[in-house]
C-alpha cells in the first residue's frame, strides 16, 4: 500500500490540530476536576447517610434514656426542706428512729438524748444511737433518716466488730422549735 496522503492544504491541519487541543485541554482542565469534584461529592453524601442511619439508631436509645430520666430513680438520696422538730415531741425521734432501724433490717441497741444539751435555750438536741446489723442495711438506716427534716446532722459515726455483725455508735443532731 502506498503511503496514504490527503490533499489538505497546511493551514487546515492547523486548524484541526489546534481544535482537538482546545477539546483535550477541556477534558483535562474541566471534565476530569469536575468528575473527581463529583467523585468527592457521592463520598461525603454517603459519609453522611451512614450518619443519619447511626443517628436514626441510637434516637431509639436516647428516647429510652429521656424516658428513665423522667422517672423517679431509688438511688438519689433524699434531701427535704429542714424544719424542726417541737420541744413537746423531742421524744418521737426515739421511735421513729427505732421504725427507720427495723425498717433497714438493723436491731436497736439502745437510743438515748443526751440530756445536758437539752437544759438552756438550745435549738438542737444531740441524741446517742447503738444498732446492729450489716454494712448494707446500715446504709439503708442512713438513707432512711434523710427523710427526716428535722435531722439537721450526724456528728459521729463509730463501728465496731463483733462476731455477730457490727455495731454502730451515732450522734445525731436533730433541730428543736418552740
Amino acid at each position: 500500500m502506498d503511503k496514504l496522503r490527503f490533499n489538505m492544504p497546511e493551514k487546515v491541519l492547523w486548524h484541526l490540530g489546534i481544535c482537538a487541543g482546545i477539546i483535550i485541554f477541556f477534558i483535562l482542565a474541566g471534565i476530569i476536576p469536575l468528575s473527581r469534584y463529583n467523585a468527592s461529592i457521592n463520598k461525603d453524601i454517603k459519609k453522611l447517610q451512614q450518619q443519619i442511619e447511626e443517628q436514626k439508631s441510637l434516637n431509639s436509645a436516647y428516647a429510652m434514656l429521656m424516658k428513665n430520666m423522667e422517672k423517679k430513680d431509688l438511688r438519689i438520696l433524699p434531701n427535704p426542706a429542714k424544719t424542726t422538730l417541737p420541744r413537746q415531741e423531742a421524744s418521737k425521734f426515739q421511735d421513729v428512729f427505732r421504725e427507720v432501724a427495723e425498717k433497714a433490717g438493723l436491731k436497736t441497741v439502745s437510743v438515748s438524748p443526751e440530756l445536758s444539751a437539752l437544759t438552756g435555750s438550745s435549738n438542737y438536741l444531740l441524741h446517742t444511737a447503738v444498732v446492729r446489723g450489716e454494712f448494707i442495711n446500715f446504709r439503708k438506716m442512713l438513707i432512711g433518716l434523710g427523710y427526716l427534716s428535722y435531722m439537721e446532722k450526724i456528728e459521729e459515726i463509730s463501728l465496731q466488730q463483733y462476731p455477730d455483725g457490727l455495731e454502730f455508735r451515732l450522734k445525731i443532731l436533730i433541730a428543736l422549735g418552740n
